[in-house]
């Protein structure tokens, strides 16, 4: 026999009001899980005050100390009583949930922090005299007058006090350190006309400036740019395509990397809906779709991505911590994210990242060598140096040496036209191969060595994909249609997406009650597993609310014919081939990088050579 429940009691249960305080700290439960959201609320006030430069100061990761100083419109002394107060806020006025122009408008932030911490605000606004107010475990005091010369300064002490056992689910100092990092850089990519400052002042001392963002200037477009510099690095920066498009009502902008800058994780990938920093599953599986055809399952892309849209089509009222959304028509937003970034990688031609011809400099760099260096006199032109090199080779009659030299005569014509042709083409022109599979070609500012081998399986890839979007995908017709039996949920959502897997091959319709017949399965694949396949699709349909597995399944298919139907190393080009390779190369969209995500060439600045040689 059971035990009884011991939080079941014989006694009628009674309904009771909580209290202020414990509705509070019910509340900061939700709002504020650990010090670095409770930075982002702050932060969050600080930018709807119209505030333009921001700063930032914890100690001991936020569990001590937490400061944010704005130069936003500051409150009066009447405004500080009222702000800490449940769902009070100057954001919205109640009758319009969904048309939300600002950061916060719940109202629930400095209540919830001043029921869990020492919460000190002090805040001037213009044509009024600053005043300064404290709450300490819910216990609001008096206002004070203070001196301020404009804005708000909100310091939050020894967080989680008043709520002990919350303090032991916080990280380390360092961990929570960084939280509080990643918040202040996504918001400073959503702001990048304001100024933000990051510093650590635990300890003793003055402390450190960890972060600092200055404000960016011009258009938007270029103020974002300059604010991903200062935020990803310059690599990102220089290796970032601009997004620009739109489509009904929605408008994407930010910048995406290349495939072959591709980072080991998702860390680097960032987005905003309305300037609002979220992490949204559906719009994350968009993004890895846009590079799925591009990058191994193991590489991930990095992006800044920005949707704005009329407030009225996207739900932001969906968590306390207003990082998840919901999209009226969650499908054209995913669209269009895919749409717009297989569009910007298409328009980047054959172009690969800087960080490829970085990493085969770093390989080469010579071993370091003792005594002085030795200055060369600058780098003679193309004459001077066909003229050197005839006047070293042997005049004939010296059989005995002949051999050493090989063949020297370079007519004078093919001198000019070899100065004339290669600045023509971005992959230059052809030189010579090396060990049957690498080409070395010359450009008008250095080298390209290129795989042939991933090159060409590049360009065949894409010429099958070409044809099969001309022509439709084959599909196979079963002789007997295979039934498979799904709970009525998994059934709804599979045939929802019906349309999109007839036009892969992959034909399927109701059979009555939860049951799927699947009647068609794409040509290419051969002899497939249909039930594992189906489940297969609503799995990803669950992590990520959209499928490519058919499309990847046949999309690999390609791949492995392209890479048996391409030119294999070790094969011996002739110089018309290899220049012909270059050419298809410079006008096929991607072929920057093989079907793994690889570089299919290397360019190398005649600079960075010279610099290997010391002649810097």
């Amino acid at each position: 026999m059971a035990s009884p429940n011991p939080n079941i009691s014989d006694l009628r249960p009674v309904i009771r009001q909580l209290d202020e305080g414990a509705i509070n700290r019910i509340a900061a439960g939700e709002v504020v899980e650990r010090p670095a959201s409770a930075v982002k609320e702050l932060v969050e006030n600080a930018i709807d005050a119209g505030a333009r430069r921001i700063t930032v100061e914890y100690a001991d990761g936020g569990k001590t100390l937490i400061r944010v100083t704005d130069d936003g419109c500051g409150m009066t002394p009447e405004d500080l009583t009222l702000a800490l107060s449940r769902h009070a806020t100057s954001k919205i006025d109640g009758t319009d949930l969904l048309n939300i122009h600002t950061f916060g408008f719940r109202g629930e932030a400095l209540p919830s922090l001043g029921a869990v911490g020492r919460l000190t605000i002090t805040s001037r606004a213009a044509d009024h005299n600053g005043a300064e107010i404290a709450v300490t475990g819910g216990t609001m005091g008096a206002v004070k007058p203070a001196a301020l010369n404009g804005g708000t300064i909100v310091t939050l002490r020894d967080l989680f006090y008043a709520t002990p056992a919350r303090l032991k689910f916080l990280r380390t100092d360092r961990a929570e350190a960084q939280a509080i990092g990643d918040v202040v850089k996504r918001l400073a990519m959503a702001e990048p006309f304001v100024q933000f400052t990051l510093r650590d002042v635990s300890g003793t001392g003055a402390g450190r400036d960890v972060f600092r963002a200055a404000a960016e200037q011009g258009d938007l477009f270029a103020a974002l740019h300059g604010r991903l510099r200062q935020v990803l690095g310059r690599e990102f920066a220089e290796n970032a395509l601009a997004i620009d498009t739109q489509r009904e009502g929605l408008h994407l902008t930010g910048f995406a990397a290349l495939p072959t800058y591709s980072r080991g994780s998702a860390i680097a990938q960032y987005l905003f809906v309305n300037g609002r920093p979220v992490k949204d599953k559906m719009l994350m599986g968009a993004l890895r779709a846009a590079y799925f055809d591009f990058l191994s399952r193991d590489r991930h892309p990095a992006a800044a991505l920005f949707i704005d849209c009329d407030p009225t089509l996207v739900d932001v009222n969906v968590h306390p911590a207003k990082s998840e959304v919901r999209f009226r028509e969650p499908g054209l937003a995913r669209g269009l994210i895919v749409s717009g970034l297989r569009h910007a990688l298409a328009e980047a031609g054959h172009r690969a990242s800087t960080t490829v011809a970085g990493a085969t400099l770093g390989a080469m760099q010579p071993e370091p060598v003792g005594g002085a260096r030795v200055y060369q006199m600058d780098r003679p032109s193309l004459g001077a140096r066909t003229a050197a090199y005839q006047g070293q080779a042997p005049q004939p009659g010296f059989a005995e040496t002949q051999g050493m030299w090989g063949r020297v005569d370079i007519p004078d014509e093919d001198v000019a036209q070899a100065a004339d042709e290669a600045p023509d083409y971005p992959l230059g022109t052809a030189r010579g191969q090396v060990h049957e599979n690498y080409i070395v070609a010359q450009t008008a500012t250095g080298m390209v060595i290129v795989d042939q081998h991933a090159a060409h399986e590049r360009l065949v890839y894409e010429k099958l994909k070409r044809q099969m979007a001309e022509n439709g995908v084959a599909a196979q017709a079963l002789l007997i249609p295979e039934i498979v039996e799904l709970s009525s949920e998994d059934c709804a959502r599979l045939l929802e997406i019906a349309p999109e897997l007839e036009k892969l091959g992959l034909g399927i319709e109701a059979f009555g009650g939860s049951a799927i017949a699947l009647r068609e399965t794409p040509a290419i694949l051969g002899e497939v597993n249909g039930r594992a396949m189906l489940l297969d699709i609503l799995d990803e349909l669950a992590d990520q609310n959209d499928s490519n597995l058919v499309q990847a399944k046949i999309e690999a298919i390609l791949s492995r014919v392209a890479c048996h139907g391409s030119i294999r190393s070790g094969r011996r080009m002739r110089a018309e081939e290899m220049n012909a390779l270059l050419r298809e190369m410079e006008a096929t969209p991607h072929s920057g990088q093989c079907n793994h995500g690889r570089p299919t060439y290397v360019e190398l600045k005649l600079a960075d050579i010279e610099r290997l040689f010391g002649r810097t």
